[in-house]
């Protein structure tokens, strides 16, 4: 079809002149509110409502919008080049429930930046270049039960950043450049079902850190360079069902550091630098017949195994468990030289 042109067209009754048309079109564009608060073109943002309110998404090329329907519950504006938002950016929804802002480039937040939305109950600040949190941040965040600060830039950690957190069940500071830990971090967390500091830089962990929570389920300190595993860490934890401790330097575990998970059904302690454990050690988890201990496994593969050294008790342990052990065919004794290369459950059957 050919494009349009004046000459082409002929005017008759109850039809408006081409040229007056495409006029008020344009002039429609200019006065007229948008629809939900952002321009219909390409560079919009995608609105979508349901019956409990406005969905908003953003990703480029759209622009973020100045205005955002007051009904909005979701907002997600991802992959922009935003160091900053002004501080009044959510004015106007108080009823937004998550808030999406990942892969930005946040640098900065305002302390009164979630003022407006008390009814927040999510929030994903992934892939920012957030060094700190300003202190108040959440202090009308009592709804608030994920919060996702994952591959930021932060370096240390204040306990005041997180007051407020009344009802927080999901912190995943992972990814960040972490390297201590304060005392009282989770002091007021009681309801945290999910922690996750993999992915830092921890050599080791304050003693009181899990002493907060007490619904604990989920606890991720992989990739970390944690030394040791010290006694009385996990005690507080009765419910904690999966522990990631891979890619550490563990070269130590404390003969009670699993006293008392009665619930575990998860243990990853790949890649570390352990070479026997204490007796007693394994005595809590695993046991046949005891429910959900460890239903879904464990993996000690990765480690300088010393066969000769091993007590008896963890080879009785690991037969009695062989049928949850992850890569069981590659979990290798390194010493002694004289059992080089052999299956640490090959040489804790033949025991």
């Amino acid at each position: 079809m050919s494009s349009w042109s004046p000459e082409e067209t002929r005017v008759g009754p109850g039809v408006l002149d081409p040229h007056l048309s495409r006029t008020l079109f344009l002039l429609l564009l200019i006065v007229a509110p948008s629809v939900h608060g952002v321009t219909p073109n390409l560079e919009a943002c995608r609105v979508s409502q349901s019956s409990n309110g406005s969905s908003v998404n953003c990703y480029p090329p759209a622009k973020f919008p100045r205005q955002l329907p007051a009904d909005t519950i979701f907002l997600s504006v991802e992959f922009f080049n935003l160091t900053q938002l002004p501080p009044e950016t959510l004015q106007g929804i108080p009823n937004l429930q998550e808030l999406h802002l990942s892969s930005n480039g946040l640098e900065t937040l305002s302390a009164k930046f979630l003022l407006p939305v008390p009814q927040l109950k999510v929030l994903d600040l992934t892939g920012n270049a957030l060094t700190q949190l300003p202190p108040g941040l959440f202090q009308g965040s009592a709804a608030l039960h994920t919060l996702v600060l994952n591959q930021n830039q932060l370096e240390v950690l204040e306990t005041s950043w997180l007051q407020g957190l009344k009802a927080l069940r999901h912190l995943d500071l992972s990814g960040n450049h972490l390297r201590t830990l304060p005392s009282g971090l989770l002091a007021n967390l009681s309801d945290l079902r999910i922690l996750d500091l993999g992915n830092n830089q921890l050599e080791s962990l304050p003693s009181d850190l899990l002493r907060g929570p007490l619904k604990l389920e989920r606890l991720h300190l992989e990739g970390n360079r944690l030394q040791a595993l010290e006694e009385g860490l996990l005690e507080p934890q009765p419910n904690l069902s999966y522990l990631f401790l891979s890619d550490n330097r563990l070269a130590t575990v404390a003969a009670s550091a699993f006293r008392g998970l009665k619930q575990l059904d998860m243990l990853d302690l790949s890649n570390n630098s352990l070479s026997s454990g204490p007796k007693g050690l394994w005595a809590s988890v695993g046991r046949p017949g005891a429910g959900r201990d460890m239903k879904d496994g464990f993996d000690i593969s990765g480690n300088p195994w010393n066969c000769d050294q091993i007590l008896d008790d963890f080879y009785e342990w690991l037969v009695c468990n062989k049928d949850k052990m992850f890569f069981r065919n590659n979990t290798y004794c390194v010493e002694p030289k004289a059992m080089h290369g052999q299956t640490l459950l090959a040489a804790a059957m033949s025991h």
